[in-house]
């Protein structure tokens, strides 16, 4: 924002729209990793019925939240950098 509450200015609303692809991109990656890792094995080796069956489903159970939460995460801690602790004030090393 411009401080005084209008629109946002190009470069903000660029950083937020690199940070919103950030968030998502690094989220499906993370949620691939984590539905291969407890589902992989299922797919890469002979295990018993009830545990090849279950290994999927858990996996597709993991990934949708591992997702959320790390969009979230992202996003919070960009809106958390983009705003200054006390505005209107230097930090006192400055």
């Amino acid at each position: 924002m411009d401080g005084q509450g209008g629109r946002p200015h190009k470069a903000e609303r660029d950083a937020l729209t690199v940070e919103v692809g950030y968030a998502l991109v690094s989220a499906a990656f993370l949620a691939g990793v984590v539905f291969a890792a407890v589902a992989g094995p299922a797919f890469l080796f002979d295990l018993p019925g009830l545990l090849s069956a279950l290994l999927p489903k858990v996996g597709l159970a993991l990934a949708p939240i591992v997702f959320v939460v790390r969009v979230v995460s992202v996003l919070v801690d960009f809106r958390r950098a983009a705003q200054p602790s006390q505005p209107g004030r230097t930090s006192p090393d400055s």
